[in-house]
């Protein structure tokens, strides 16, 4: 039977407004791992009224410093707007980014489909990381905005943050954000906020995999912006020189 993840959250926020009413107690703390801005604009606007949030930027998983820099960048920008909004303040942690991390964990799965068996891995490190710093840092809660792309499994990702909850004694908020129009609210919070929307999830097997549609083909051979460095080769090639130039991370 299949679960219903956001009745399941639902329930559980009833609940924690319930003991807030009844014994004037504050909100409790949320780390909420964040893959980038736009997928948490909603995230961030529908649970910041239940949880002093703080959000986790780990994403070792993204290609080129660069970009990964720039969906940092973001990310705390979207975070700045809202807390001139009002309401618990919305913190923010950024992991040191070592991509090496990702490439472990996606050896031998190079060659998956994306939202496969190398996502699912990908999945597990970055929940990994977030509940393990949930629990040494005394959070009630950990999540992901990461169930909010109509592209990522998310029974899978409850199923790995409930598991990855007991493990590490700390609560798993289960959520299926892009349910409920969730999804529409966070491109209408990006088009609001002027936010960048990446083409591709982040990985180097994500933007190849991209590529190899027409659309992509198209930017690349008129735009030629996505790997400057690389001028003079294909963008096929050039994410194969990526991948290689990654490998000295392991």
């Amino acid at each position: 039977m299949n679960r219903n993840y956001q009745k399941e959250l639902d329930k559980l926020l009833d609940n924690l407004g319930k003991k807030r009413r009844e014994r004037e107690t504050g909100a409790p703390r949320l780390l909420l791992h964040s893959c980038c801005a736009p997928c948490s604009s909603y995230v961030m606007e529908y649970l910041r009224q239940y949880f002093r949030i703080t959000v986790f930027y780990y994403n070792p998983n993204i290609s080129e410093e660069t970009e990964y820099r720039r969906r940092a960048e973001e990310q705390k920008r979207l975070i700045e707007e809202y807390n001139l909004l009002g309401g618990w303040p919305i913190a923010v942690r950024e992991e040191v980014y070592v991509p090496g991390e990702f490439y472990r964990v996606a050896e031998g799965k190079e060659g998956c489909p994306e939202g496969g068996e190398r996502c699912f891995a990908c999945y597990e490190l970055r929940l990994a990381r977030t509940a393990k710093r949930a629990k040494e840092d005394g959070y009630e809660y950990y999540a992901t905005t990461l169930t909010i792309s109509p592209l990522k499994n998310a029974e899978r990702l409850n199923e790995i943050g409930e598991r990855l909850g007991r493990t590490n004694g700390v609560a798993w908020l289960p959520s299926d954000f892009k349910k409920r129009d969730g999804y529409k609210r966070s491109v209408e919070l990006s088009q609001q906020y002027g936010l960048y929307r990446q083409d591709y999830c982040g990985c180097v097997y994500s933007r190849l995999e991209q590529f190899q549609r027409s659309r992509w083909k198209k930017k690349w051979h008129e735009e030629k912006e996505y790997v400057p460095e690389a001028d003079g080769l294909s963008l096929e090639q050039a994410v194969n020189k990526d991948c290689q130039s990654y490998k000295k991370h392991l």
